[in-house]
């Protein structure tokens, strides 16, 4: 799968799921008013036969005055003369009952006369543990007569409460975009790792193809008796068999060894050792690479307490693998510069080089286990990609950190470990 395809894959997702998104929220907001309009309805269908009941039992032959909408959640009735407060509640509880309005309301009751609420009262029709909530303005009504007002303050949450339907396939929405953004992580996954082990293949292929041509070439050419006769070439060409025999082995063992990594804790002989020391000695070891490349090294330890419990093969290890990557890194002359300083209760040591650099985007991924820059098949620089998760490897090991710093002009890696305390 290329990526123009898992891009387009993930546009197309996208606009499905927005559009899903925006056509469940529409329908719900269409839902919703409806919902309140049935429930308006029936408050003014309640309210209009409450003020019925109040005309007959005071017994006035006028009709009913119309039920008014002050508000989203206030309605008003006007009445002929005050009201008794708990006969008006018994009669709204009573037919909010009947009509299955079971929300908390408040009532209150005008005087014309007086031009004030002679009363106002709160119930808890839902039955729920609840306090009243604070005082809201209520609007007042023009009308110069006498009146009474219901407020349902809890009207918004009552009416969502009864759309469980669309909740619930809202939430089956929400677990379907959750899948959806699941399955195109992983696809995205799956596809990095795919080149990342398509460029791992190729590499090991030219790795292990050159000394294995060479050590053809040079037995076939022994057996052939051709340098029979001449014993500096045969010797020669021994030499080639012997060194790219170990070449090959060295290849391997890092290939094994990442692998016991993966299985199991990895098993130091911890010594205090003097890393100034062990510095000195990595360096010497890459000192013909360097003459090959006609490049140089420059130690600048500074550290004043340079002793700290390490095993001594491994973080040689460490060493070689960051000067290695400073010279294969590098389109001249190497200049490689190894610095040593006490901060953190340890010690810190910089490899700096003036290599090619690293992109930031790829810093954090050149200490992945087989990670290169994707280059396809061209293979100018050797390696499988093992040599810096190795190095973190040991460094985690150790109880140390290790982070890149790396621009235009080359890369400096900061190795931090702590120092010994006897």
């Amino acid at each position: 799968m290329t990526r123009r395809t898992i891009r387009t894959i993930i546009l197309l997702a996208t606009i499905s799921i927005a559009g899903l998104v925006l056509t469940q929220l529409f329908w719900m907001d269409k839902a919703f008013e409806l919902r309140e309009r049935e429930f308006d309805d029936n408050v003014t269908a309640a309210l209009r036969e409450v003020g019925l009941q109040i005309k007959d039992i005071n017994k006035d032959s006028s009709e009913v005055a119309p039920v008014r909408k002050l508000s989203r959640n206030y309605f008003v009735v006007a009445t002929s003369d005050t009201l008794h407060p708990y006969l008006l509640e018994s009669l709204l509880e009573n037919e909010f009952r009947t009509r299955n309005i079971l929300t908390d309301f408040e009532y209150n009751i005008y005087d014309c006369f007086t031009d004030s609420l002679v009363f106002d009262g709160f119930v808890a029709l839902s039955g729920q543990e609840y306090e009243r909530p604070t005082e809201v303005e209520i609007p007042r009504s023009d009308s110069d007569s006498h009146y009474f007002g219901v407020y349902f303050p809890d009207k918004q949450n009552y009416l969502s409460g009864q759309m469980g339907l669309w909740l619930l396939s809202s939430g089956i929405l929400l677990m379907v975009f959750a899948f959806f953004a699941y399955t195109l992580a992983v696809i995205v996954k799956q596809k990095r790792l795919s080149e990342i082990k398509s460029d791992f293949i190729n590499n090991m292929t030219h790795e292990f193809k050159t000394p294995i041509s060479t050590i053809s070439a040079s037995s076939d050419l022994l057996m052939s008796g051709a340098v029979e006769a001449d014993a500096a070439k045969r010797q020669r060409y021994y030499r080639m068999i012997h060194d790219e025999s170990d070449r090959l082995r060295l290849q391997v063992e890092k290939v094994l060894q990442m692998a016991q990594f993966d299985r199991s804790e990895i098993d130091l002989n911890l010594v205090d050792a003097d890393l100034h020391q062990l510095i000195r000695k990595a360096t010497a070891s890459v000192q013909i690479l360097l003459d090959e490349r006609k490049g140089s090294i420059g130690l600048e330890l500074n550290a004043t307490d340079p002793i700290s419990s390490v095993d001594e093969l491994h973080f040689s290890n460490i060493i070689r693998n960051l000067l290695d990557n400073a010279i294969k890194y590098c389109k001249h002359e190497p200049r490689i510069v190894i610095s040593t300083g006490n901060i953190r209760q340890g010690i810190a040591i910089r490899v700096s080089d003036n290599g090619i650099g690293i992109p930031t985007k790829l810093q954090r991924e050149i200490f992945g286990k087989f990670y290169r820059v994707p280059t396809g098949n061209v293979h100018n620089v050797k390696g499988f990609g093992l040599g810096l998760f190795y190095v973190k490897s040991l460094v985690k090991a150790h109880g140390g950190t290790i982070v890149v710093e790396s621009g235009d002009n080359g890369s400096t890696f900061v190795v931090w470990l702590p120092t010994s305390r006897k």
